[in-house]
């Protein structure tokens, strides 16, 4: 494997050593003005967030920034409290209504996608995400992004989102009740545009709301029963797509609920 560049808190972390500051990481922000994560005890541990980052490192992901995002933000506190004991294995865990959170590897691998393109790779754009769920995406796209537009269809998991970004008190992200597949016209142009739900066919609204130079990521139905993450790109001269590894994701679909 070659050499990842960890943050430094990592290494110390995994070996039982968490920075001096606190038990609870509070990486640097990645964008100014973004607020420290509340601390806490058991798996808020520095040690249990950096295991995870050192997976994700060991797998492949090699952007520090997506790393540093990935151990800052605590992903069971965006989980049920019986399935906390499950929130760094980097396994989907179902949030209510149908739908789940996505494996820690997956929203890293996205993530990472989507920060390399002309738009977004200075960390200045602004990004739509389809799909907020429980807001654990949202969390981690707020430390890599200036602003964000999520967008979510069932008022459920709008509300949950809601309750669980309260205590972050994120300045640059936004939450929308609405239609994901019409986007949101009310941030467009967006860098980046990613979805946490796939569906058969793109729609229309989220190529026209990517700014040029921006990247669109997204899991599309590429066979019966079967989906891959598709990328698209946007130039002066149009788009370019590229299909990539088989994923699962909930289906896309449209109205509110």
């Amino acid at each position: 494997m070659s050499e990842r560049r960890l943050p430094s808190w990592v290494a110390r972390s995994a070996q039982g050593a968490p920075p001096a500051s606190a038990r609870s990481v509070q990486p640097r922000p990645a964008q100014p003005g973004a607020v420290p994560m509340p601390s806490g005890l058991g798996l808020d541990s520095a040690a249990v967030r950096a295991r995870m980052v050192q997976r994700l490192a060991a797998s492949g992901l090699k952007s520090a920034a997506v790393l540093e995002a990935m151990g800052g933000v605590e992903r069971h506190r965006f989980v049920d409290s019986a399935l906390v004991n499950q929130a760094y294995e980097d396994t989907s865990l179902p949030i209510g209504l149908g739908q789940t959170i996505s494996k820690p590897s997956v929203v890293a691998r996205m993530i990472e996608l989507l920060l390399d393109c002309d738009a977004a790779r200075d960390g200045r754009g602004r990004v739509l995400e389809i799909g907020t769920g429980c807001g654990y995406q949202a969390a981690v796209l707020a430390r890599v992004t200036r602003e964000v537009y999520s967008i979510e269809r069932l008022r459920g998991l709008h509300e949950k989102a809601r309750n669980n970004l309260r205590p972050w008190r994120l300045a640059n992200v936004h939450l929308i009740f609405g239609d994901g597949m019409l986007g949101y016209a009310g941030g467009a142009p967006y860098a980046g545009i990613i979805s946490a739900a796939g569906g058969e066919n793109m729609p229309d609204a989220w190529c026209e709301q990517l700014a040029v130079g921006g990247r669109l990521i997204a899991p599309m139905v590429v066979a019966p029963g079967r989906q891959a993450l598709l990328v698209i790109d946007k130039s002066s001269y149009g788009f370019t797509q590229s299909v990539l590894e088989a994923v699962n994701f909930v289906p896309l679909k449209s109205g509110i609920a």
